[in-house]
């Protein structure tokens, strides 16, 4: 017994008549007689009274419909119920943690794309801080991160991104072009705003590595916690910093002047980090499209 002998059964059924049910099939009626003939052969027992004038359906026949109609609508429970649980599947929550210091519209750009394929997905956006991050994964409470290497935790999958390289922040000089010494003396007495040591301490040790090249101590005198404030601060000539170059894009309509650091070759990997255990379609998408600018 296959489902096609139930449901031509059941247009029989319906109509009374087998030349118009044959037409709600689509199929002739010489067919539909035989799949009706094989059924009742299977069940050894007749469906239809039938005579020149008319079809009815016998006291087994009438039985059968109701059970017919209950796995029909069984069926199509069933069919609804996969398909939320395919749907269950590509659901729920994705916990995106980031950086202030990473370049965002491309972020926005991939959430979009992400919408389109995953429509029933939730995404929600946390700015921690690298180490914040690295905790947050481990525990479960982000699905991906982008943050900034290294990511010293046995328990995560690292992707990398791109490499950062890192460019003076000053106020806005107008045109004026600085050569390395002449950059050194301006910079070595300069207050400088930073992230607080605490808050991103491995990229407080390149600030300072990048200062020790060049040949001075940085005096740090404003910490803050996002790169936002940062630059915020340096607009309105508090002090001077040293930030990713992917950032320039981001803050070109603030008055400020960016100096690329061509010959100190110190750079920020960033990267993608995540659980292997807790990849999720749409885990798998984001971390398979993003690519980081």
């Amino acid at each position: 017994m296959e489902i096609r002998h139930l449901q031509y059964f059941k247009a029989v059924a319906q109509h009374l008549h087998f030349r118009n049910a044959a037409a709600s099939l689509f199929i002739s009626q010489p067919p539909l007689s035989r799949q009706i003939k094989e059924l009742e052969d299977e069940l050894g027992v007749q469906l239809f009274a039938r005579n020149n004038k008319r079809v009815a359906l016998t006291e087994a026949g009438k039985y059968f419909l109701s059970s017919v109609d209950s796995i029909f609508a069984q069926l199509e429970e069933s069919k609804n119920m996969a398909r939320q649980i395919h749907r269950a599947a590509d659901s729920g929550e994705l916990k995106i943690g980031y950086i202030s210091s990473v370049y965002q519209p491309y972020l926005a750009e991939i959430l979009k794309a992400l919408r389109i394929e995953f429509p029933y997905i939730k995404t929600n956006l946390y700015e921690r801080p690298t180490v914040k991050q690295i905790e947050a994964l481990e525990q479960g409470q982000l699905d991906v991160g982008i943050l900034r290497a290294p990511v010293q935790s046995e328990h995560l999958m690292v992707k990398t991104l791109f490499f950062d390289p890192f460019m003076v922040v000053i106020p806005a000089t107008g045109s004026k072009k600085y050569n390395r010494q002449e950059l050194t003396e301006f910079l070595k007495d300069k207050p400088f705003i930073f992230f607080n040591k605490e808050y991103a301490p491995q990229y407080h040790s390149k600030l300072v590595e990048i200062c020790h090249r060049m040949g001075f101590k940085p005096e740090i005198t404003h910490e803050v916690n996002n790169v936002h404030s940062i630059v915020q601060l340096v607009e309105a000539g508090l002090g001077v910093s040293i930030l990713p170059s992917s950032l320039k894009q981001q803050y070109a309509n603030l008055q400020l002047t960016f100096i690329n650091l061509t010959d100190i070759p110190v750079n920020s990997e960033v990267v993608l980090a995540y659980k292997k255990s807790n990849l999720s379609s749409a885990l798998k998408w984001f971390i398979q499209n993003y690519q980081g600018k």
